[in-house]
C-alpha cells in the first residue's frame, strides 16, 4: 500500500480488491480518501484482477500483489514508455527479495534481442512477472479479461491470447518492482496444478503460437 501510495505520478487510482478475506481489513482505514476498495465473495486471483481492472478509470492499469511492492518511479516510467513506444502492453525486469524484505543485488531481466527470442519462450513458461506488466484499459477490455478458468496460470493465458491477437508486449530493461520469494507463495504451494494449467494452456495454443513464430522469422508480420 505505502509503495503504491508513494509513487511519483499523479494523479493516481489506487483501488484494492479484498477478495473475500476478513483479517486485517481495519489496516485500509487509514488510507481512507485515499484508496478505493471493492469487497468481493472470494472467487481467486483473476476474479479479484477482473474487478478491479473493470473498475478502474484510467487510461493506463497495472496491479501489485500483496506482498509485492512498486520503486517510486514505476508507474511514471512505465507510462513513458508506453507512451514513447505505443505499446498497448509492456513488462519489466524485478527484483527478487525475501519474506524479510531484503533485495538481491541483481534483478532478473530477460536477454535483450528480436521480440521473436522472447515469444519462442512462452512456449515452454511464462517469464513476465504480472506485477511488472502495464497494459491500457481498452486492450484489457478488447481481450475480456483474465480467464477465470485458470487459478494460477490467468495471466499467462492473457500474454498469448493478446500477442496472438497481434499486439505485441513490449520490454523495458528496468527493475520496478520488488517480488517478494517466501515459503507460503502460491507458486510453491500449488505448483502440480499450476503445472497443469500450464500443459492445457500449452496444447490449446502451441500450434498458433509455432505459426506466428514462423512468420515472424521469415518476416511476413512486424
Amino acid at each position: 500500500m505505502e509503495s503504491a501510495l508513494a509513487q511519483t505520478y499523479k494523479p493516481l487510482e489506487i483501488i484494492v480488491v479484498n477478495d473475500g478475506s476478513e483479517r486485517e481489513t481495519e489496516q485500509l482505514y487509514p488510507y481512507d480518501g485515499d484508496i478505493r476498495v471493492l469487497n468481493q465473495k472470494n472467487g481467486g486471483t483473476a476474479s479479484a484482477l477482473n474487478a478491479g481492472f473493470r473498475y478502474a478509470t484510467g487510461h493506463y492499469i497495472a496491479w501489485l500483489s500483496s506482498d509485492d511492492r512498486f520503486h517510486p518511479n514505476k508507474i511514471e516510467r512505465q507510462v513513458q514508455y508506453m507512451q514513447e513506444t505505443g505499446y498497448s502492453i509492456g513488462h519489466t525486469s524485478f527484483y527478487r527479495m525475501d519474506s524479510e524484505g531484503i533485495v538481491e543485488s541483481h534483478p532478473i531481466a530477460l536477454h535483450e534481442g528480436p521480440m521473436v527470442n522472447f515469444y519462442r519462450t512462452l512456449l515452454t513458461s511464462n517469464r513476465v512477472n504480472g506485477c511488472t506488466v502495464m497494459m491500457t484499459k481498452s486492450l484489457f477490455t478488447r481481450m475480456g479479461g483474465f480467464n477465470e478458468q485458470f487459478p494460477y496460470t490467468h495471466d499467462y493465458d492473457l500474454w498469448i491470447r493478446t500477442i496472438l491477437s497481434g499486439f505485441p508486449m513490449g520490454y523495458l530493461n528496468e527493475p520496478l518492482t520488488d517480488y517478494r520469494v517466501h515459503a507460503a507463495m502460491g507458486t510453491l504451494r500449488h505448483d502440480k496444478a499450476i503445472q497443469q494449467e500450464i500443459s492445457s494452456i500449452r496444447r490449446t495454443y502451441t500450434p498458433r503460437l509455432e505459426q506466428l513464430l514462423t512468420a515472424l522469422q521469415h518476416g511476413q508480420v512486424r
